[in-house]
């Protein structure tokens, strides 16, 4: 009877894992004056060429933690059209807010793809939509001025997607740009990191994106179950409504989380590596010359950190890595006894341009 009992609260247990909600320790915490939100602003269902129903995406965005969604099935592509007629494009939004409505934990909001431009880099997603169904227009400059009638917010979809993989502004794109009826870029798309698309959103001052674009399961693509993540915008914001969030992105304070790596503005970037790396105060054991201190990570991906100061480490080189929600005791030899000391790094898994490793400064006082 107890080996029974026992393995019914096992299976009980692996069940509430795998297949329902699990509260999460926070991605990343946030800055003092600060929300973060995490969302994923590309995603498909069956509605025009996902494998899902969209209160699957809602499903595997409560169990991943995500704050905020949004369902972006193509305008003009409709492959499944024969099986699911698609007269309404706000109905997959429809269906997943509704089976969302008694959640606290996830916001959806209405977007689409507009994908009248046979070329992959043609594609535009428009998020906070007011009706979708205006946005069926002749072609794709009619349907991006619609979504900007509606005050959406309109980026650009894989840039990347051609025969070299290089992300270029096109005629089309620079006029959007300067018309300023494009509002941003995916830096990365699923599972590729377009450098170029990076520079891109840097020369024109386009809002940092990083989305799934996911159509069949997050599990499938992410390796969810095993640690695995799908790519995450978070938004930096000073309120926690949709219109704050919106104010936030036009603003472009947003940071990419793709696999281990850490993609957006500088300030930004400093901003959160400070809330989330957290030294203790430092001391020196008593007799020694030696510093002693901690080094907190309080964020959901590991920190992989270049130490660059005058001093060096007793116990590591000068590349030490801190696992997430984990600590790291360092030991500094200082030579003498000092009252403050500067510690500064290069943080080698965070890019605030192409190949351009961000920077991170601690200092700390010892008495």
């Amino acid at each position: 009877m107890r080996i029974f009992y026992l393995f019914f609260l096992i299976t009980l247990n692996l069940s509430f894992i795998r297949g329902q909600i699990v509260d999460k320790k926070k991605f990343f915490l946030p800055p003092s004056g600060y929300s973060i939100i995490s969302t994923d602003l590309h995603i498909h269902t069956v509605f025009s060429d996902g494998s899902v129903w969209p209160n699957i995406r809602v499903k595997e965005a409560l169990k991943e933690g995500l704050d905020l969604i949004a369902i972006t099935d193509h305008i003009e592509y409709l492959p499944h059209r024969e099986d699911i007629p698609y007269p309404d494009r706000n109905r997959p939004f429809n269906i997943a807010k509704e089976y969302n409505k008694n959640s606290k934990k996830l916001r959806i909001i209405n977007g689409s793809e507009i994908t009248r431009d046979i070329s992959p880099s043609g594609h535009f997603n428009a998020v906070f939509l007011k009706d979708a169904n205006k946005l069926v227009q002749k072609d794709s400059l009619s349907g991006i001025i619609e979504a900007n009638k509606q005050n959406a917010f309109v980026f650009w979809n894989h840039p990347n997607w051609d025969s070299t993989g290089i992300a270029r502004l096109k005629e089309f794109q620079t006029y959007l740009v300067n018309k300023k009826l494009l509002h941003g870029i995916e830096v990365v798309n699923e599972t590729t990191f377009s450098e170029e698309a990076f520079q891109i959103a840097i020369d024109n001052n386009l809002t940092i994106l990083g989305t799934s674009d996911i159509h069949e399961l997050t599990e499938w693509t992410h390796d969810i179950s095993s640690g695995g993540h799908r790519p995450i915008t978070f938004v930096l914001t000073k309120g926690l409504s949709d219109s704050d969030l919106k104010k936030a992105l036009f603003k472009g304070e947003t940071l990419v989380w793709f696999k281990d790596l850490l993609i957006g503005k500088k300030t930004v970037l400093n901003k959160v590596l400070k809330s989330n790396l957290i030294f203790s105060k430092p001391f020196y054991p008593k007799g020694k010359t030696i510093l002693h201190a901690t080094l907190q990570n309080k964020s959901a991906t590991k920190i992989q950190l270049k130490y660059i100061g005058q001093y060096s480490f007793h116990d590591d080189s000068d590349i030490i890595t801190i696992n997430p929600y984990s600590e790291l005791k360092l030991r500094i030899k200082t030579r003498e006894i000092i009252d403050k000391v500067n510690l500064p790094f290069i943080v080698l898994n965070a890019l605030e341009g192409p190949k351009n490793h961000t920077k991170i400064d601690f200092n700390l006082k010892i008495n």
